[in-house]
């Protein structure tokens, strides 16, 4: 996208401090995963930070960075900074996977699936397996489409991924 997407404008803050509001509304206890370029927005939120030391390794480095420094976790759900939900989303999300106590819970859209995706302590050593080689955690949520509670949302936002300027302005402007 050429910028910082954390640092974006989302809703009067940034795209970080929006995604850490909304888990917490959602009585979540976030981890935020960092690469080292944005250490210092560190400071700039209200639950436990870590930097990805090796970034480069792709997306499944900052899963496992984050994965590896929890500890006695029943539930784990996996959102990237771009890919902004309200607190309602995954309150929901979050009731169903307990409910149903499924292995993954995700989000749907008129049958796409969407984003975040929940996963059950039972499946911690599939997690700790994933790799770019393997598409991370597509492998995981492929490997056996039963698994799978899926959620129907009839917002499109579970869907929303801001990788370029005109989705970030398209989603920005709902």
């Amino acid at each position: 996208m050429g910028t910082c997407k954390a640092s974006l404008l989302w809703k009067g803050m940034t795209l970080l401090n929006y995604q850490v509001q909304q888990w917490q509304l959602a009585d979540v206890t976030p981890v935020v995963v960092l690469g080292p370029h944005n250490a210092d927005l560190q400071r700039t939120v209200t639950c436990r930070c870590l930097i990805n030391p090796n970034p480069s390794a792709g997306k499944t480095s900052s899963i496992l960075t984050g994965l590896r420094s929890l500890s006695d976790w029943s539930v784990l759900a996996i959102a990237a900074v771009d890919q902004p939900r309200p607190a309602a989303i995954y309150q929901r999300l979050l009731q169903e996977h307990l409910h149903h106590s499924a292995l993954i819970t995700a989000p749907t859209h008129h049958g796409r699936i969407g984003h975040p995706l929940l996963f059950a302590a039972a499946l911690l050593p599939d997690l700790l397996a994933i790799s770019e080689e393997t598409q991370g955690l597509r492998q995981i949520v492929q490997a056996d489409p039963t698994r799978i509670r899926r959620v129907h949302f009839e917002s499109a936002i579970v869907l929303a991924d801001l990788n370029t300027p005109d989705a970030f302005e398209a989603w920005r402007s709902r």
